[in-house]
């Protein structure tokens, strides 16, 4: 790979995962696909391992940590299908996905579903068939939330009638 002005900041220090994720990032921005799976590539040989993104949701006096993709979560199976209702109740309603949120070179399809798999979609599902209809969701993330489901948010909460708050 050349070194470009922006490959530097992997020079700044090389442990750092966060630089690799904000290379990566520069390049699916400008649609540098290439660029983007090499630094992914590199990551990978040099073990590291970028912080996963998760979001607690409380549910009664039990505090439930989703991660994004969770398959394994025991209720997962319903997250999905509610998740599959709302979206399509959201886009009824005029809900556009935006996929410039998705750093990824795949198809619209496959974009839909890693929107919908980021770790606040998933609590803010639970949330809503683990509590009681109207009750508040609350829901903390450990990363920044992304535009896209910042603005998903919204719909849900006029689609379930509830307010949704979200933290990062």
């Amino acid at each position: 790979m050349g070194i470009l002005a922006s490959d530097r900041l992997l020079e700044v220090d090389s442990e750092n995962v966060s630089y690799y994720v904000l290379l990566s990032t520069i390049y699916a921005n400008t649609e540098k696909w290439e660029g983007g799976i090499k630094v992914r590539l590199l990551v990978r040989d040099r073990g590291l391992r970028k912080t996963p993104g998760w979001s607690s949701v409380v549910v009664g006096s039990k505090v439930e940590v989703v991660y994004t993709g969770n398959q394994t979560h025991p209720k997962y199976i319903e997250i999905y299908k509610e998740l599959k209702v709302l979206s399509a109740k959201m886009k009824s309603i005029g809900y556009v996905p935006d996929y410039s949120f998705v750093y990824q070179d795949v198809e619209e399809d496959e974009k839909e579903q890693i929107l919908n798999s980021h770790s606040e979609r998933l609590s803010i599902a639970f949330g809503i068939i683990s509590t009681l209809s109207g009750s508040p969701v609350r829901i903390f993330k450990n990363l920044r939330v992304c535009g896209d489901c910042h603005n998903a948010t919204k719909y849900i909460s006029i689609i379930s009638e509830r307010e949704i708050i979200v933290r990062d």
